[in-house]
């Protein structure tokens, strides 16, 4: 218990010491803060979470591997003009795949034939301002990237906003405090990656990285709370309530 509460403190501590260091753009130290942060949320994950998700501990796992990845290629030797930035893009890849098994896992919690028939509007609303929304921030990346880094670009931000919808209407079918959570957690990591599109992309100005970085801990704060918390089932009087309208 006392290790525990002593990797939770740490992990507060190397959350600011990360938002402080992008802030000031240390961006290398912050790396490595960030890689190290990932790999003990995972121990403290899998050590001290009674009811574990095989999805969330692949999440975090493959995240820790992005970060580490993104840490390493600060070190590595510099990449040619014209040349392909392969830590960029396995890094990238990386958080698509982990993004991906958080979304996997909320889908597979779903009645799809009851979602469907209680939130179709909403999801069909959601639909369409999630291309909405990637077409218009990928589109800031546009002049900046090569055509491969772009697609790449597109896809990560298809995905990030395919999980806040996801995690929009886990709330709305459930409507309880795991996914409430998971949504709040969901909504900073969309702000945390508009943010730090911003900050590499279209304004070089280092408030940002305060910003962007402190949404970054704040999601993952909150994914680690949700996992702690079972799933409840859905009210039925609010499914009720969707049915009839």
């Amino acid at each position: 218990m006392i290790i525990n509460r002593f990797i939770k403190v740490i992990l507060l501590l190397l959350g600011g010491v990360f938002i402080v260091l992008q802030g000031l753009a240390y961006e290398s130290e912050g790396a490595a803060v960030s890689a190290l942060m990932l790999i003990l949320l995972t121990v403290l994950y899998c050590v001290w979470t009674p009811k574990k998700s095989r999805l969330f501990f692949w999440f975090l796992v493959v995240s820790a591997m992005g970060y580490l990845l993104g840490f390493l290629s600060w070190y590595m030797p510099r990449i040619e003009e014209g040349g392909t930035d392969y830590y960029y893009y396995g890094s990238n890849i990386l958080f698509i795949i982990s993004y991906l098994f958080l979304i996997i896992k909320i889908v597979s919690s779903f009645k799809l034939k009851e979602v469907f028939k209680g939130l179709a509007i909403p999801i069909i609303i959601l639909l369409i301002l999630d291309v909405f929304c990637v077409v218009l921030v990928s589109e800031t990346t546009e002049a900046a990237l090569t055509g491969s880094e772009y697609a790449l670009e597109y896809v990560y931000n298809a995905v990030i906003m395919a999980l806040l919808s996801v995690a929009l209407i886990d709330y709305m079918y459930r409507n309880d405090t795991k996914s409430m959570l998971f949504l709040v957690g969901s909504i900073c990591i969309v702000f945390s990656e508009i943010i730090q599109l911003a900050y590499y992309y279209i304004l070089e100005d280092n408030s940002l990285g305060f910003v962007y970085s402190l949404f970054l801990v704040v999601a993952f704060l909150f994914f680690y709370l949700q996992s702690q918390l079972d799933a409840s089932d859905p009210e039925p009087f609010y499914m009720d309530e969707q049915l009839e309208v």
